[in-house]
């Protein structure tokens, strides 16, 4: 063997060593930005960047290894596949949660239905989600007086009091 192929070689299986090296610290800045994508609000851009590096990476360690790169090609498409479907869904999970209505704090009472302890003239109070509530009617109406065991509906929360009014036959659960 000449000299010259020996150089060869080495060059070779150092070009390698180097491709593997940026191809594992391209999985590794795609693991990483795969975890900043569950912690600050990027609307999928930094998972969908780390799925393509993750991708990159595993391709680069393949083609490293000598597999070719048919094979290095395949495995960066299935990866960037199945890790855009896993982005997708979480990104869709996460819109979804943020357009549902609230479910805590003042907000989070409008809506709910409950039950009259003590009939508002002009306040009165209202059970609701295991808490006594001061309330007042939401209409003047003679014909909506709430009495005891009546449904009712929260209209407003104003600080601790509640603004009701009657629950229609649709609003209270059978």
């Amino acid at each position: 063997m000449h000299v010259a192929d020996l150089r060869r070689c080495s060059r070779g299986g150092s070009l390698k060593s180097i491709v593997s090296t940026l191809g594992i610290a391209l999985m590794l800045l795609g693991a990483a930005l795969a975890v900043a994508e569950a912690h600050v609000p990027s609307h999928g851009a930094l998972g969908a960047t780390g799925a393509t590096a993750v991708a990159g990476g595993i391709a680069l360690v393949i083609a490293g290894a000598g597999l070719g790169l048919a094979a290095a090609l395949a495995a960066a498409l299935a990866t960037g596949l199945v890790a855009g479907i896993y982005v997708w869904v979480v990104l869709r999970k996460a819109l979804s949660a943020a357009r549902r209505r609230v479910r805590g704090g003042a907000e989070g009472l409008i809506g709910r239905v409950g039950e009259v302890r003590a009939a508002p003239a002009p306040l009165g109070q209202v059970f609701l989600d295991g808490a006594l509530w001061r309330a007042r009617v939401w209409s003047d109406d003679d014909d909506s007086a709430l009495e005891r065991g009546d449904p009712i509906v929260v209209e407003r929360v104003d600080g601790l009091t509640l603004t009701v009014r009657r629950a229609e036959e649709w609003e209270v659960a059978p």
